[in-house]
This record gives structure tokens, sequence and C-alpha cells, in this order.
């Protein structure tokens, strides 16, 4: 069975709900604050929930934060590739939650941004398998080691591209060196259209088509409308479940492990998606970005 595999950084998100933000030189009080395993965490517990193997390639350090991170991955039975960074502990990422769902992060690095493509390599990408790259790790450190290792991959092995919002505002040059290797891209409306900028939603999965190898997909999430599915030259909106959001946090990468998951089980692209979709609905309703379903709670929302 094709594995589900990650290059990015796991981090701990220390999650602090708020009324407002503060103004510049303010401050505000957190209601509640809770620390979570996040980053790549996200993407891998929801693939191996829905039932598929998952690996995390990234680093990780000692200390309470790289111990939140592997025993989180550990819970839901994802591997760890590579060994822990000695003297350093993992890094985190400060989230500011108001009532909205709307969020602000803050980032702080740690071990989990001393990749090398040595380091990566232990993957073992193979064949069928689909290795996840995050556009946050194409910045300096990361960003040549994860160049190095995703151009030396054999033939066969998917790379699945989720630029955030960073992608677009990388150099021309350096875009393309990824979307050449691009099999799959998944993101949501404004990454999409801050890549083309085209105005018209329905048009951006076919202006990134062009960018990526003929046998690519494209996927663009549009939050309570769902998601477009474009490949063999054709799109496919799969429409959404909404539901009222407590917390948005993790609900695109649950949708992308969810759905790299199904992939990896034998389902089409559509149907992947519509379990996606799904997924991501139940995500919302559930604080943290720990919140994805499993592959039981996924069938009883559908039913």
């Amino acid at each position: 069975m094709p594995r589900v595999l990650h290059t990015a950084q796991a981090l701990v998100d220390v999650i602090v709900e708020v009324d407002d933000l503060p103004t510049r030189g303010g401050n505000t009080n957190a209601r509640r604050g809770t620390r979570y395993a996040g980053g790549a965490v996200t993407i891998l517990i929801s693939a191996a929930r829905t039932g598929a193997e998952a690996v995390h390639g990234g680093a990780h350090g000692v200390g309470p934060n790289g111990d939140l991170i592997r025993g989180v991955l550990a819970q839901d039975g994802v591997a760890l590739s590579d060994a822990p960074r000695e003297g350093t502990d993992t890094g985190y990422c400060m989230v500011m939650l108001e009532p909205t769902a709307e969020r602000t992060f803050l980032t702080v690095y740690g071990a989990e941004r001393e990749v090398t493509a040595a380091s990566l390599a232990r993957l073992d990408p193979r064949p069928g398998d689909l290795v996840c790259v995050s556009g946050y790790s194409l910045f300096a450190p990361t960003r040549e080691p994860l160049l190095e290792f995703l151009e030396a991959l054999p033939d066969g092995v998917a790379v699945v591209l989720d630029p955030g919002d960073p992608f677009a505002s990388f150099p021309r040059e350096l875009q393309e060196r990824v979307l050449a290797r691009t099999t799959v891209w998944t993101s949501n409306a404004d990454e999409a259209r801050a890549l083309t900028d085209l105005d018209d939603l329905e048009d951006t999965p076919q202006a990134i088509r062009r960018r990526l190898r003929p046998d690519a997909v494209v996927i663009v999430r549009d939050g309570e409308r769902g998601c477009l599915v474009f490949h063999h030259g054709r799109g496919t909106m799969i429409p959404a479940f909404p539901q009222q959001a407590v917390d948005t946090n993790g609900a695109g990468d649950t949708h992308t492990g969810v759905l790299l998951a199904e992939r990896a089980l034998g389902a089409d692209w559509e149907s992947a998606a519509t379990r996606a979709n799904a997924a991501a609905a139940i995500a919302v309703t559930r604080h943290g970005p720990e919140s994805a379903p499993t592959r039981d709670e996924v069938d009883a929302f559908l039913a």
C-alpha cells in the first residue's frame, strides 16, 4: 500500500483564546491557553486515522515540545524516520484565536529546522508513496536540503505541495523548481489566487495545472463551498458540509491528510475529496489541530 510521508516541520501550537487582538504595544488577556502538536502532525494523524500508513521525516528535538510531538504521533501509529536532535527542543507556534475562529500566528524556530537531504532520505520513498511538502519549508535553512531531496526522488513517487501563504511570493525560479516535481497541488482559494493572479476561483486550477507535470492533479479548497478537483482536463466541484465553526485551526491539514490517505487506500480523487470535505467539517467543530476524525466518524457523518 502507498504511504503518506511528510517532510515538513512538526511544531507545538500554543493556542490562546482572546476576545480581540491587542493593539501595538498594548495588552490583552486570554480566556484559555492550550498546547497541541501541530504543523505536519495534523496531516499525518489525519492520514493515520483514515487507515493509511503515515511517516514523519522532519527533524524533532529533545525536551517537552519534542516529547509532545512524539507522543501524539505514537498514539495514532505514525512512525518517525529520523532520530531526535540532541541539545535543542522542537519549536512552537503561538496561535491567537479570536471568537470568529480567525487565527494570528507567531512562530519560534527549533530543532525542526535542522534537516539535511540525507535525513529526509531516511523516509525511503518508494514508487506510489505520497510525499508531502510545505511551502513553509522553502525558507532557509530547510530550502536547499528539501530541494536536493525532491530532485533525487525515484520515478513514481508523488510529490504533494501544500504551498501555504508564502509560495506565491517566492522567486519564479524557486517556484518552477518545486512545481516541476509536483504531482499534486492542494491549497486554499487565497493561495491559488495569489499564484495565478486570477479573481475567478474556477479558473485557478487549470492555470496552476499548466505549470505542473502532465499527470498532475490540482485541488483548491473554498471553505463552505467545498473544493475544486481538476485533472485530465476536467474540473469538478465537490460540495462541502457547512458547520458552525469553533476553531478552524488544522481544518485544511485535516482535509489534506484524509484526501491523501483515501488515495493511498485506492479511492478516486473525487471520492477522496468528498471524504476530505466531511473530515474537515467535523474538525472545525472541535478545538485544536488534533481534531481530525477517525474513518468510522467520517462514515457516520456521511451516513
